[in-house]
């Protein structure tokens, strides 16, 4: 646990700079290919996900952690009637004591990360610029973390900065996932910490589900990954791939088209010897009576030894809607804990996937906190967690927004680490892209939890 004292100054260490380069290199094998198609062309529409406004039912859920954990019933969810052309939620609404919030309002939100989707042969200077970190308060001395069993947190990163590499120098980050394919990176990055798990994901518009010829478009994807992806030192650098980033279905007929889509592109890598993180659904999504149509996709991965990739958001604090919630800044986790956003990766597992035989490997893609998840106390026009600073020391969470902050983040690593299927969790972001500075961690929130990381190590 954290404890303030008087202000002190802390340094961090800088890693070498490497040239970010990407090139292709000769010799590429092709890529496996399914039988020919020609995918339909449609108008392409980008998001980053629907953040759950699983709040509008938080009353349901205070009720519910006195009875024992949320149900993932679906017989008490509400109809939804699908407009053709439009996102439509399905989220965990409860109905209990006779009570049914009311359908909350989307906002769609625009992605985290907008890099270029392929390498380039032009050099690009690496940006060596410090991210922006909060001021209005002294940094005080913290009180270290003692040591512990190996951390299950890990990093999401969307370009090459030294504060990368003071993480990894650590020896506790348990996974990395990146919009950087430079494969010198990818090295520097496995050099510096061999344990740690390397995801890549390529930057493309959001699917259009309506009408998508699946087979089709999961071939066009391998065609657009495996120039990328069969470069001899990113094969052997990159742990997994993903696809689409938090694809959203408007109804069961395009979740369907979704699920035959990972199925496909799943076996095409498989055949090229690459592994799929499959999913990457958004927070809060997709509602739980659709997971079972998921479950063909999580058996062609679980085949090919694949993973299954969510992510986890809350705000005002990253315990909001989970049983948790209310207890204060040190409410401790225990196995039977679950929630609506962060922690409802434990109700999808004991409840449909454990059940199923199909408790596939997870990694949190992303996480943290969140202040795009609608429905929440806490001021309305935060974004990342460096908004939400004034609140947590109003509200007994500390007054050193990056010591409480870190504090969550441990939070759920204690969690994480009390359910053996879960790889880790990447923490959003580090060396974050443009327009999403409130969610950075680097500085004083990276100097904590490089601490944090040192006396949980990986073995």
């Amino acid at each position: 646990m954290l404890t303030e004292k008087r202000p002190d100054s802390s340094s961090k260490d800088e890693a070498e700079n490497t040239d970010p380069q990407s090139e292709f290199s000769p010799g590429h094998t092709s890529p496996p290919t399914a039988r020919p198609a020609s995918p339909d062309r449609q108008p392409v529409w980008s998001r980053r996900r629907f953040l759950a406004a699983a709040a509008a039912g938080l009353g349901v859920l205070v009720g519910a952690c006195g009875n024992g954990e949320p149900s993932l019933d679906a017989s008490s969810l509400p109809a939804t009637s699908p407009t053709p052309g439009t996102y439509n939620g399905y989220l965990p609404w409860v109905e209990m004591r006779g009570l049914r919030p009311a359908a909350p309002v989307f906002t769609p939100t625009p992605p985290k990360a907008t890099l270029t989707p392929f390498p380039s042969d032009t050099p690009v200077p690496t940006n060596t610029t410090e991210p922006p970190t909060p001021t209005y308060t002294p940094t005080p001395t913290v009180t270290p973390f003692p040591p512990g069993p190996p951390s299950k947190l890990g990093l999401f990163i969307t370009r090459n900065h030294p504060s990368v590499f003071n993480v990894l120098r650590s020896g506790g980050v348990a996974v990395v996932k990146t919009l950087e394919l430079d494969f010198r990176f990818a090295r520097q990055i496995k050099e510096a910490a061999p344990t740690t798990r390397l995801i890549g994901r390529i930057d493309l518009p959001q699917l259009q589900l309506q009408n998508l010829n699946a087979k089709a478009a999961a071939q066009e994807f391998v065609n657009r990954l495996w120039p990328i992806a069969d470069h001899p030192e990113r094969r052997l650098f990159y742990d997994g791939w993903e696809a689409y980033n938090e694809p959203v279905a408007g109804n069961l007929d395009e979740f369907k088209r979704l699920t035959e889509f990972e199925v496909e592109r799943t076996r095409l890598l498989a055949q090229g010897g690459l592994r799929s993180v499959i999913g990457n659904f958004g927070t809060g999504q997709p509602a739980p009576e659709m997971w079972e149509h998921f479950l063909p996709a999580v058996a062609e991965a679980q085949a090919h030894d694949g993973w299954l990739g969510l992510h986890e958001y809350s705000a005002p604090t990253i315990y909001y809607a989970s049983t948790r919630d209310g207890q204060g800044r040190y409410p401790g986790v225990a196995p039977h804990d679950t929630g609506w956003l962060t922690l409802r990766y434990r109700q999808l597992y004991n409840q449909v996937l454990k059940p199923a035989g199909r408790a596939i490997p997870l990694v949190m893609t992303e996480l943290g906190v969140d202040g795009l998840v609608t429905n929440r106390p806490g001021p309305q026009d935060a974004r990342g967690w460096q908004h939400f600073q004034q609140y947590w020391a109003q509200h007994g969470f500390g007054s050193w927004g990056p010591g409480a902050y870190v504090e969550q983040l441990v939070w759920y690593d204690q969690a994480m680490q009390q359910d053996p299927y879960v790889l880790g969790g990447c923490i959003y972001a580090l060396a974050a892209s443009p327009g999403w500075e409130s969610y950075e961690i680097g500085g004083h929130v990276e100097s904590v939890l490089h601490q944090y990381l040192s006396v949980h190590p990986q073995r």
